[in-house]
């Protein structure tokens, strides 16, 4: 029997049947379905893996054919001077994440290289930032046991490195980058604020020569102040000495030569060498301070003076091990699988490359007004993407776009992307050459460096400016910023935006409205929309001013100003005019635009009368009023044509 109904089951569905309504439904069987699908699965493929598709996401194969020796010499020397940027910062920086000083390096030059195959950006350049290294070890490596050669293991922080990648590659393939636009600037700029200080007053203990200061904010505050008589003197010294340095060097960068009367012309050749020189001092401020104190310190333990200064110490020489990541962690006796250190990175998988994107798409879009070109987001993100998949199999942590180094290769007058080439060029050289040299390097003279770079990220005139603009908005900045260094710095951002976003959609749970009576009606005029999260607030405000005073005849709801109404608010719309039957009012709908008209012929409302026109509701029902014992004639539902009224 079973084959039986089976056949009979695969007949009826192959023929024509009809519902109870008498409208007829067609079945197709499934192979033919299949191949529709398989057929526009096949279409979609062959449009999008196409030669020209493909070369579209490799913006290098546009610019690379019109490339000209004098654009090389630009891009030489501004690659160059970047490089000598990235290496000390580069050192530092992997500090800030708790990792052996040779990441920093590992991070800075994959992603120059492969920038410059899907960048559309002429100035941005990838590498370890000073934010990304503060979550690298807040989920990378705050958790990781400590290696025996100083710093955290690498593991959490190169696998955090992958997934940031590979979240960041799905987002650009999606074109999800309209994500990043729902963190209000308000609370970007309070976390980056608050990370920058948070990474300040870790740095003062290399600043003294402290030991054993924990990470949390309020624990290194209070340790540190703890701990000050033990500061050494000679790691004192070198650090004020260097922030001085840096600072003031800095300071060449902006200084004006010219009058503003004066013209090339004017200027010698020997005036111009001298200004390049001092802006080549004032770029390359960190490689030169570290440089000179390193040399200092090196002289010193020559003589005798060993242990004065606090050194880096020995840096593992050579090319970074290439090779697939490691999903597993030993702790001497204890290996920590896979599944235990997604664990503990936890929301850091999701935030670390939001933050990237973020931090990058701001640089990309003010250089980009600022020379004159656009850049294309999505390809961004596929770029960004990319250089942290191919970074991890490289040992770096989490990478993004630099603003000071960005900043440096734009004034050095890059011309093509080409320029992160030698970047990335010059610290593999300095990888395999002079890690030999970094011993010496205080880091005292590190943390100067880091205190120098990120005290400038603290936009402290932020408040004053949200203030004349929105007041509004300094709730989440403050929130945020507050949350960030007492809660956490991975709590801060998250309460922040939780917080921007209940201000962003309060209005649209509690609209306004516009309230007009005259000649028996109530004219209630919705003006901020009406959806599902403000259906309720509706019922009730209405029948509130309802039953306020003298109770109107009938409630005209104008719909002029939404342009949509979700199931919710339809729905609520009926129980509005329930209730008001309730207390002998009627409801009348008028002035639908657009789609709102569609969505009300689709359902069925009891007894509302939807009017194209203010004027018409109130002519009609004032008309019909006066025909007592008249009948309501129901007529089909239109817009602004002769028929006044349609019951929906």
């Amino acid at each position: 029997m079973v084959p039986k109904v089976s056949i009979t089951i695969r007949m009826h569905l192959e023929n024509h049947s009809t519902s109870a309504n008498g409208l007829e439904v067609v079945t197709r069987h499934n192979d033919v379905t299949g191949a529709v699908v398989r057929e526009k699965i096949k279409r979609c493929c062959q449009e999008t893996f196409t030669l020209d598709n493909l070369l579209s996401k490799f913006p290098i194969v546009r610019w690379l054919p019109k490339y000209r020796l004098a654009t090389l010499q630009c891009d030489v020397i501004a690659g160059l001077t970047v490089g000598l940027t990235v290496i000390p910062q580069g050192l530092a920086y992997a500090q800030i994440a708790y990792l052996p000083p040779q990441y920093g390096l590992y991070s800075a030059f994959v992603g120059c290289f492969i920038y410059c195959l899907l960048g559309t950006s002429k100035d941005i350049t990838l590498g370890p930032t000073a934010l990304l290294s503060l979550m690298t070890a807040t989920f990378g490596t705050s958790f990781s046991p400590d290696l025996p050669t100083g710093g955290k293991d690498p593991t959490a922080a190169i696998i955090l490195t992958l997934t940031s990648g590979i979240i960041q590659l799905i987002m650009g393939i999606l074109k999800l980058g309209i994500l990043v636009n729902f963190i209000s600037h308000p609370v970007i700029t309070a976390f980056t604020s608050a990370a920058a200080i948070t990474i300040a007053v870790g740095q003062v203990k290399n600043a003294l020569g402290l030991t054993k200061i924990p990470n949390h904010f309020m624990e290194m505050v209070y340790y540190t102040c703890k701990k000050i008589p033990e500061t050494k003197l000679g790691d004192m010294t070198v650090a004020i000495l260097c922030l001085i340095a840096v600072v003031c060097m800095k300071k060449l960068r902006e200084v004006k030569w010219r009058k503003p009367g004066d013209t090339e012309r004017k200027v010698s050749v020997a005036f111009r060498m001298l200004q390049k020189c001092v802006w080549t001092m004032g770029t390359a401020a960190n490689a030169i301070v570290v440089i000179v104190a390193a040399g200092v310190v090196a002289i010193m333990e020559n003589n005798g003076h060993n242990g004065t200064v606090t050194v880096t110490g020995n840096i593992q020489a050579g090319f970074p091990t290439v090779g697939f990541p490691k999903f597993k962690m030993t702790d001497g006796n204890i290996t920590m699988s896979a599944g235990e250190i997604f664990s503990n990175i936890g929301i850091g998988v999701a935030i670390v490359p939001l933050l990237a994107l973020v931090e990058t798409m701001a640089i990309g879009k003010a250089f980009a007004r600022d020379n004159n070109y656009k850049i294309d987001p999505t390809q961004e993100l596929l770029a960004i993407g990319a250089s942290n998949i191919v970074s991890s199999f490289f040992q770096s942590y989490p990478l993004t776009g630099s603003f000071a180094r960005t900043a440096v290769n734009s004034q050095s007058g890059v011309k093509t992307p080409l320029s992160g080439v030698w970047t990335g060029g010059l610290v593999i050289l300095a990888l395999c050459v002079l890690t030999p040299w970094f011993y010496y390097i205080p880091r005292a003279a590190l943390a100067a460096v880091i205190i120098a770079a990120v005290l400038p990220m603290v936009e402290y005139r932020m408040v004053v400016k949200l203030w004349r603009t929105d007041k509004w908005d300094i709730i989440p900045y403050v929130i945020t910023f507050v949350c960030s260094l007492l809660i956490g710095i991975e709590y801060g951002i998250l309460i922040g935006k939780g917080v921007s976003l209940v201000l962003l959609l309060y209005p649209l749970a509690r609209p306004k409205f516009q309230f007009t009576s005259g000649r028996g009606f109530l004219i209630v005029t919705p003006l901020q929309g009406l959806n599902f999260p403000a259906a309720e607030h509706m019922e009730s405000q209405v029948l509130d001013k309802t039953l306020e005073g003298k109770k109107p005849q009938w409630i005209l709801l104008n719909l002029e100003r939404l342009t949509d109404l979700d199931y919710t608010a339809i729905q609520s719309l009926e129980t509005l005019a329930t209730d008001c039957g309730h207390h002998g009012v009627k409801l009348l709908l008028a002035s639908p635009q657009g789609r709102v008209i569609d969505q009300l012929q689709n359902v069925t409302l009891k007894h509302v009368p939807v009017y194209s026109t203010i004027a018409e509701a109130m002519s009609h029902q004032t008309a019909q009023d006066e025909l007592e014992g008249t009948a309501e004639e129901e007529v089909p539902f239109v817009s602004q044509t002769s028929q006044n009224v349609s019951e929906v």
